[in-house]
C-alpha cells in the first residue's frame, strides 16, 4: 500500500473486514522444536544449522513494542535479538509479495516478455496499482519492480498468470515454497496479499521467506530502488511511460533510520485487518545484515516507532 496520508476508509478498504488476529497461534513448544539443532532437539541438524532460531532466553517483553507481532534477525550471528509473538498466525498484507518476487527471481526469467491479461485487472476500493492494463507488454523485471516498489496487486496479479497460468495456480506454488522452507505457520491464496480470511503467515515465516530472497542479487536490487522509472509497450501499440516510487518511509527520508544501520530495502503492508507492516533487511558499518519485521502496528506513524524500537536493539 501507498504510505502517504490518505483518507483512511480508502487506506484500508483494501483489508478484510474487521480487526481481529486469527485464531489458533503456534504453542512456543512445538514450534520451535521444527528448528532447534540436533542437540537440542533431536532434530536433524541439516535444515535449521545455518538458521536464526527463537529459544527461550530470546527477548520478548518491550513496552515500546506496540505492534501486535515484532522481532529481528541477525544473519551474521544466526541469532535473535527480540521476538514478540513470532509464532502467531496474522495476516500480511503486501509483505505477501515478498513471496511473489521470490518465485519470480528463484523460477522465472526475468527477460521474458509478459502480456498483461485481464486477470491483472484488481477492482478492489483502495488496493495499490501500478497501472498496467490488458494488453500492455513488460518483462518479468519490469513487473517485479512494479510489484516491488509502488506495490502492484496488479502486476502481482500479471507474474502469477505468467508463471503458473492462474492466480490459484501460481498461490499454489507459494505454498509449496514456504513448506520448503520450513514456514509452516504460513498460507497463501494469492500474489498480493488482498483480502481472504485463509491468507495468513506469522513474523519468524516471514523471516524465512525473505532470507531465502536476499540471496538473490536480483532481489537486493529490486527492493533497494526508491524510484524506478520505465517505459513498455501499452495495449494499444503506444509507448507507456512510468515512474514508480516506494513506500518504505526510511528509503524516501520520511524517517531517519537508526544510527548505524543502512536500510537495504523491504516491502510494507497495509489493510484493515494486517493493519501497517513492514519487513526489511539492514546492515551495519562492520558489514553485518539484519532482518527485522513488525506486523499489525495501528497506523504508519506507529509501525515506524515500533521498527525504530526493535532497531535499537542491534548493539554490535
Amino acid at each position: 500500500m501507498t504510505s502517504g496520508c490518505i483518507i483512511l476508509s480508502t487506506l484500508f478498504l483494501s483489508g478484510c473486514a474487521g480487526f481481529h488476529k486469527l485464531d489458533n497461534p503456534y504453542v512456543f513448544s512445538e514450534r520451535t522444536a521444527l528448528y532447534q539443532s540436533a542437540s537440542v532437539a533431536g532434530k536433524s541438524e541439516t535444515f535449521a544449522h545455518d538458521l536464526c532460531v527463537v529459544s527461550k532466553d530470546t527477548p520478548d517483553s518491550d513496552d515500546a513494542v506496540t505492534a501486535e507481532a515484532a522481532a529481528v534477525f541477525d544473519l551474521s550471528d544466526n541469532t535473535v535479538l527480540f521476538a514478540k509473538n513470532p509464532f502467531e498466525k496474522l495476516y500480511p498484507a503486501s509483505i505477501t509479495k515478498t513471496m511473489t518476487a521470490l518465485l519470480a527471481v528463484k523460477y522465472g526469467n526475468l527477460s521474458d516478455e509478459v502480456t498483461v491479461t485481464k486477470d491483472a485487472v484488481i477492482k478492489e476500493s483502495g488496493a495499490s496499482l501500478c497501472g498496467i492494463k490488458p494488453g500492455d507488454k513488460l518483462t518479468m523485471e519490469q513487473l517485479l519492480y512494479g510489484l516491488m516498489i509502488p506495490s502492484g496487486n496488479d502486476a502481482g496479479a500479471a507474474i502469477a498468470v505468467n508463471m503458473a497460468g492462474s492466480v490459484d495456480q501460481f498461490a499454489q506454488m507459494m505454498n509449496d515454497e514456504a513448506k520448503k522452507l520450513g514456514a509452516t505457520g504460513t498460507h497463501f491464496v494469492n500474489p498480493h496479499g488482498l483480502s481472504d480470511e485463509d491468507h495468513y503467515t506469522t513474523a519468524y515465516d516471514l523471516y524465512l521467506i525473505f532470507n531465502e530472497a536476499l540471496n538473490y542479487p536480483e532481489f537486493r536490487k529490486i527492493i533497494g530502488t526508491v524510484q524506478y522509472k520505465t517505459s513498455y509497450q501499452g495495449g494499444d501499440g503506444k509507448t507507456v511511460n512510468a515512474t514508480w516510487k516506494g513506500t518504505n518511509w526510511y528509503m524516501t527520508g520520511e524517517r531517519k533510520s537508526p544510527e548505524g544501520l543502512t536500510v537495504l530495502g523491504g516491502k510494507t503492508g497495509t489493510t484493515l485487518s494486517a493493519g501497517s507492516c513492514l519487513i526489511m533487511g539492514s546492515s551495519s558499518a562492520s558489514k553485518k545484515e539484519y532482518i527485522s519485521v513488525v506486523l499489525k502496528a495501528p497506523d504508519h506513524a506507529g509501525l515506524y516507532d515500533n521498527m525504530s524500537n526493535i532497531l535499537n536493539k542491534i548493539v554490535e
